[in-house]
């Protein structure tokens, strides 16, 4: 059994004549909190998307849990996709279910779960990240930013993933909203741990990044520039981190 949950080997996509992410090597670590930091362009998002299997490689290959997902077949991507939560950027719920509707969707997906056991479920995941019993039947639109996260996370974890992906899962909140949000990703890791999940990060949020993560990996034009735990990565001495740091 591999040390990673996910790994990249030699992983490299064109569009056209454009190369978007170039002989990208490396390894999230099993268990751990791993951020993707970078500029805008840096490949951040086609890289969690080849995680997904959403994009396959031009070459080079992408290795989860074990599994090479660019030589799966549809079906088979479509049933290997119940390892991972996701977290969208500004939540992308469904604004038309209410959040029990909207948490309750994927086990109704791809599940063979009774209404009550779905029932039993999502009030459980909603309790557990924060949300009321009076907030569980509002819509999107009654919730703040926040509270919309929260939901969004419950929806994530709903099918019990091995590993949660989150992509600029902060954008336009507010400092102590950003916070309060980082600490549910943190508390959620650390109580999921004992069965093995691992939680991969998309962001340019560098102060809470610090605060939050065990492992940074700095892309920079379809490339990785650094790999480092957090402590290392705050030493470097990369000319385009220490720009980074100080913004």
């Amino acid at each position: 059994m591999s040390e990673y949950s996910i790994e990249f080997q030699h992983l490299t996509k064109k569009f056209g004549e454009a190369t978007i992410l170039n002989d990208v090597s490396f390894g999230i670590v099993k268990n751990k909190i791993t951020t993707i930091l970078g500029f805008s362009g840096a490949g951040k998002t086609t890289l969690m998307k080849h995680i997904l299997g959403l994009t396959m490689p031009t070459s080079g290959d992408v290795i989860v849990l074990d599994t090479t997902i660019n030589k799966l077949g549809d079906l088979q991507l479509r049933e290997f996709r119940r390892n991972f939560g996701m977290v969208f950027q500004y939540a992308a719920l469904f604004d038309f279910l209410n959040s029990y509707e909207n948490v309750a969707f994927p086990l109704r997906e791809f599940t063979k779960m009774t209404e009550e056991e779905i029932k039993e479920k999502v009030m459980s995941l909603l309790e557990s990240v924060g949300i009321s019993k009076e907030a569980a039947f509002r819509l999107p639109s009654e919730l703040s930013g926040g509270m919309r996260k929260r939901v969004g996370l419950a929806r994530g974890l709903a099918l019990d993933p091995h590993i949660m992906l989150y992509d600029e899962p902060t954008s336009g909140l507010d400092p102590i909203t950003t916070h309060m949000v980082y600490d549910l990703m943190k508390e959620t890791h650390y109580s999921n741990v004992h069965k093995g999940f691992t939680s991969v990060i998309i962001s340019h949020d560098i102060h809470a990044t610090l605060k939050y993560s065990d492992y940074i990996v700095f892309m920079e034009a379809g490339r990785v520039v650094e790999h480092l735990d957090v402590e290392s990565f705050k030493k470097s001495e990369n000319p385009v981190i220490r720009r980074f740091l100080e913004l």
